[in-house]
């Protein structure tokens, strides 16, 4: 072999050599990058730092959840507050009308005094003469009283009196001669009836045209009819 050929095969002979020592280092450079990028990895994601923010995320995702489950309970229990509020003012309004009924019962059936601003009618016999007039049609009889007493219950009075003597739903009139008789008691002419209640109203129902005082005056009965600021009418049994 001559020393040109021998030169040209140690040429060839290196240069696969060297393409043989390159390529095993590529793959050991490639192999060690890989190596080390997943490691740097594993090392980041393992990291104390890593796994308390890890920590901390999921105790807020939880604290989040937490709080809407709280926020949905603060809703409904305000719901219920509200619904509370509502039977209790219900509950107030209902008592507040109970206890006005039946302080209602209690003036009519005459338990407890009856106060407050009102009317005064005094029905009195009218002159006559015995010898050419007939005495009962100037004198005062109990449909002449019951008139008046009717129309004050019916347009609101809180409670009546007639000479002092308290009238309760129960109570009975009875005429007796020049007298009337209420419910056991008896009582002479005039008499006067006195009402707790609107005196405007009562008065007004009394003084109707063609109503309770035209017809007494019709009937010869002398009307005085008096609107007071303050009347007061005693209970059944008590003095006064």
């Amino acid at each position: 072999m001559t020393s040109k050929k021998r030169n040209e095969y140690e040429k060839k002979g290196r240069r696969i050599l060297f393409s043989i020592v390159f390529l095993i280092l590529g793959f050991i450079l490639a192999f060690s990058y890989r190596t080390l990028g997943e490691n740097s990895e594993t090392e980041h994601i393992k990291s104390p730092a890593f796994v308390e923010e890890e920590k901390y995320r999921e105790e807020l995702i939880q604290q989040k959840e937490r709080n809407k489950e709280l926020s949905d309970e603060i809703g409904i229990k305000q719901e219920d507050i509200r619904a509370y509020e509502r039977s209790f003012s219900n509950r107030e309004e209902d008592h507040a009308d109970l206890v006005e009924e039946a302080e209602d019962l209690r003036l009519l059936l005459g338990v407890i005094p009856a106060v407050g601003p009102g009317v005064k009618v005094t029905l009195a016999d009218a002159e006559y003469d015995p010898v050419d007039q007939n005495p009962n049609d100037y004198i005062v009889h109990e449909s002449h009283v019951l008139k008046v007493v009717n129309e004050l219950r019916i347009s609101g009075a809180q409670g009546i009196a007639i000479n002092g003597q308290r009238l309760t739903a129960n109570s009975y009139i009875l005429c007796t001669g020049p007298v009337i008789t209420i419910d056991g008691k008896t009582f002479p002419a005039p008499f006067v009836i006195e009402a707790v209640g609107e005196p405007d109203v009562l008065a007004s129902a009394l003084q109707l045209n063609g109503g309770v005082i035209d017809s007494l005056i019709r009937d010869n009965i002398i009307v005085t009819t008096e609107q007071l600021k303050s009347v007061y009418l005693s209970a059944l049994g008590e003095e006064g």
